[in-house]
């Protein structure tokens, strides 16, 4: 069976977002109607478009929140962070600092991905405090 952590490796978002929409248009047109030559996807290929909608969903929160840090390093406030995600200033703080801590785990756990306790300490200083 394919795992989010196996194909979070193979592939970027845009390769990942690629295939989930290739398997995802073949499902939809093989359900749409009994005549159609689309193929129906296999329990495997099923499989890997759910684990695939996770690696989606995980690449494109990771580069949420790396937009975060660029606009709070452009010197936009939480208040204007907050209003460009659709959310208070407060839930956009505390869900970027989540995101470090979870980044520091990452790293506790791997020894490299996520951020080591200086690359941990850098965001915290740049997230600040919510305005």
């Amino acid at each position: 069976m394919t795992t989010p952590d196996e194909l979070e490796q193979q592939h970027t978002l845009s390769t990942a977002t690629t295939r989930y929409d290739e398997l995802r248009m073949r499902d939809a047109l093989a359900t749409m109607t009994e005549d159609s030559d689309a193929t129906p996807l296999t329990r495997e290929e099923t499989l890997e478009l759910l684990a695939l909608s996770e690696v989606v969903s995980r690449k494109a929160g990771y580069g949420r929140q790396a937009m975060v840090r660029s606009a709070r390093g452009a010197g936009a406030s939480w208040t204007q962070i907050g209003a460009a995600l659709g959310t208070s200033k407060q839930a956009a703080w505390e869900s970027h600092n989540r995101w470090i801590e979870e980044q520091v785990r990452q790293h506790e756990l791997t020894g490299y991905q996520g951020f080591d306790e200086g690359q941990a300490d850098a965001a915290r200083g740049l997230a600040g405090r919510p305005d």
